[in-house]
């Protein structure tokens, strides 16, 4: 039997490598990656996954990992688009910079867009695609501050929307999560939950297999509203 392949991004810290790690335990071949070679590498190790490099803002990076994709697991089950950034200089929108918005729009929405461009071919039938976005990005529940994050976080949810209603027809899954506030570098100390609370619900979707749901928005393994 094929031992399915998962591909999580960001995964040298926090959500991103406690979700390699709980998929490496349930059996699946995970591809961790990072732009930190060093960093990525031991991340990887310690959970119990394989390292490849992606700095997923970059293009020249993007089409690298494709094409080592291909040659080293050319059926992909799961992808996980973990990689992202809250910009430090974030205040609020009547001031915002479009720069750090621009920037921020690259590496959190644009670059699990085109990533999945990428690998779309490689995606098996029942492949789950699965985006970390975030409750700040949730139009039902919008407030000020923060709007380089949050526009990234709302687009990237679009583009779940849109990739589900797309890649349907290859009976493949596209949906979004918020793990909640995490303790991580990016959550601070002071945040309600473990980095394990945090990938449970996306280790949950990953799992689904060919039956999941789809074009979905997530939180605590529930819908919850755009």
């Amino acid at each position: 039997m094929r031992i399915r392949t998962a591909i999580v991004t960001g995964a040298n810290r926090g959500i991103g490598q406690e979700t390699a790690r709980q998929l490496a335990a349930a059996g699946l071949r995970v591809i961790a990656t990072a732009r930190d070679p060093q960093a990525g590498a031991a991340a990887a190790r310690a959970a119990g996954a394989e390292y490849a490099r992606l700095d997923v803002s970059d293009e020249a990076s993007r089409l690298a990992f494709r094409d080592w994709t291909r040659e080293n697991a050319p059926q992909v089950d799961v992808l996980v688009n973990n990689a992202g950034i809250y910009p430090e200089r974030d205040g609020n929108g009547l001031e915002a910079d479009l720069e750090v918005i621009r920037s921020t729009l690259e590496v959190n929405t644009f670059g699990p867009l085109r990533l999945v461009q990428l690998l779309a071919p490689l995606l098996v039938t029942g492949a789950q695609v699965i985006h970390v976005s975030s409750g700040m990005g949730q139009l039902s529940d919008m407030g000020g501050a923060s709007p380089a994050y949050r526009i990234s976080k709302t687009a990237l949810n679009a583009v779940t929307r849109i990739l589900a209603a797309e890649l349907a027809a290859r009976g493949i899954a596209v949906n979004s999560v918020c793990p909640g506030w995490v303790r991580t570098d990016m959550g601070g100390a002071s945040a309600t939950r473990p980095v394990e609370k945090g990938a449970e619900t996306i280790v949950w979707l990953a799992l689904q297999g060919a039956n999941g749901p789809s074009g979905g928005f997530f939180r605590d393994k529930q819908p919850i509203p755009w």
